[in-house]
């Protein structure tokens, strides 16, 4: 009985580390493309309050 548990925790806990390495990704995607697209959104944000 303790082996199956034992076995369901360690199955548990991988799927919480797939988890984190998932949104690691994510968060790291995000910023890479905040960082290269950053300028350009900025420019088009400002012709935006120009025009207005």
């Amino acid at each position: 009985m303790l082996e199956v548990r034992s076995k369901r925790d360690r199955e548990r806990g991988q799927g919480l580390v797939e988890y984190a390495l998932i949104l690691i990704f994510v968060a790291v995607v995000l910023i890479a493309l905040l960082t290269i697209l950053g300028p350009g959104i900025s420019n088009i944000y400002q012709d935006i309050l120009e025009t207005l």
